[in-house]
């Protein structure tokens, strides 16, 4: 048995059946830290499936690559089981919040080689370090202030007092309601709300106290921001397994994931990409939608940064129809082709962006994100980033490549 101390700078998502973030499902947990796992073993140079397409093991002769060895597939279980514990050893069930410490506690089930150990402690490293664990990490930040999902332009000041204008079915805050206080703090003007709420992150709870459009008043427990563009998984690595260190150099575990014994034989063209080797990472900045005209994260992406209808130049809110044609409008416009970088970079539907942000305080932020050999290579992404960084951002926040991260993780061994 060993366990790891991790300490949540932020939510963790995991989510149920239904979608919900009440309570903590571990394999939710488990099948973040397989991704991250397969990352590491490509870029060490070996071979892994992707469980969630065709191309996944065994092979048509049982065999199946280093990945599955240790997280299993068809046929061969995994070969651990993971608690995840207080700081009291009980079992974490509730979702995990920011701020709090917990233990991720592998529980062998079968002999774990002491190189699968060792790719463990620093796929737990790089998600600390250079990633984020869990799911809803694909979120944006967002500089605009805002309350229960609503921001600036859904609210109106124009006759002393703060007026909900916008809204939609489901949020706490509906049209006609006035805002009155948020956490005891008086509102007259959106000013009042932005001085209120500039310094919280998004889905920070607070409370107000509404005048709602029929006359009673009443206080309400809701958040601040847009909830869809906070922070969710950004860990701290506390703590390895007292007693223990990785005793394999980096060419013991390049040797052992590069194995003839695993499987090698599949074509993983499609997702090889998710690949240390492709990885970048700048600590220290972010990228984020400034206003409804503008948008770091889309310029680096290569989508049109307006929110604005291209009919009537207005915001829509989700499933509000254009008053001009009474349609649903998309957002970005679909006259001008796509440029091949910018479509992959920023992914599809039911496709994964390729560049993460978060707008994390206590780090000053933090961007990731992957290239892909003959579409985008690290030159492309570091002109796309001075671009909204400007020229000398290197200077102060370095552009690490995968191949650097690696020699890092595995000069960092054992217990902090």
């Amino acid at each position: 048995m060993k366990e790891w101390k991790l300490k949540a700078l932020t939510h963790i998502w995991t989510g149920d059946a239904d979608g919900k973030s009440g309570c903590l499902i571990p394999t939710g947990i488990v099948g973040s830290l397989r991704w991250w796992f397969e990352v590491l073993v490509r870029g060490l140079g070996g071979k892994a499936c992707d469980p969630t397409s065709d191309v996944r093991c065994p092979d048509q002769n049982g065999r199946h690559c280093v990945v599955c060895e240790l997280f299993g597939c068809t046929g061969w279980a995994r070969k651990f089981r993971l608690m995840i514990l207080d700081d009291n050893g009980q079992v974490i069930r509730n979702q995990i919040q920011a701020g709090q410490t917990f233990i991720l506690r592998f529980i062998p089930l079968r002999p774990i080689a002491p190189e699968e150990w060792c790719l463990l402690d620093a796929t737990l490293r790089l998600i600390a370090d250079y990633g984020a664990i869990g799911g809803k990490t694909v979120f944006k930040p967002l500089e605009e202030w805002g309350i229960a999902d609503l921001g600036p332009d859904d609210l109106d000041d124009s006759r002393g007092q703060v007026r909900v204008q916008y809204s939609r079915r489901g949020l706490p805050l509906q049209r006609g309601d006035v805002i009155l206080e948020v956490d005891g703090n008086p509102v007259n003007r959106k000013q009042d709300l932005e001085q209120v709420l500039s310094g919280k992150y998004h889905g920070q709870p607070v409370r107000i106290k509404v005048k709602r459009s029929n006359g009673t008043e009443e206080e309400i427990e809701t958040w601040a921001g847009k909830r869809h563009h906070q922070d969710f998984g950004l860990v701290q690595y506390v703590q390895g397994p007292d007693g223990w260190q990785c005793n394999k150099t980096l060419e013991d575990i390049r040797a052992y994931v590069t194995s003839n014994r695993w499987r090698k034989d599949f074509n993983d063209s499609a997702f090889s990409w998710a690949s240390l080797q492709n990885f970048w990472c700048v600590k220290g900045r972010y990228l984020a939608r400034q206003d409804a005209d503008s948008s770091t994260f889309n310029k680096v992406v290569g989508r049109d940064e307006s929110k604005r209808c291209k009919d009537c130049n207005q915001v829509h809110l989700p499933g509000q129809k254009c008053p001009k044609t009474k349609k649903y409008t998309k957002r970005y416009s679909d006259d001008n082709p796509t440029h091949p970088i910018d479509e992959w970079l920023a992914g599809r539907q039911q496709e994964s962006k390729k560049v993460f942000s978060f707008k994390h305080p206590e780090e000053g932020g933090r961007t990731f994100g992957f290239v892909k050999p003959v579409v985008v290579d690290f030159d492309e992404m570091k002109r796309r980033l001075r671009g909204v960084w400007g020229n000398d951002f290197e200077n102060n926040t370095p552009f690490q490549e995968g191949h650097q991260i690696l020699i890092q993780l595995f000069q960092q061994k054992g217990s902090q």
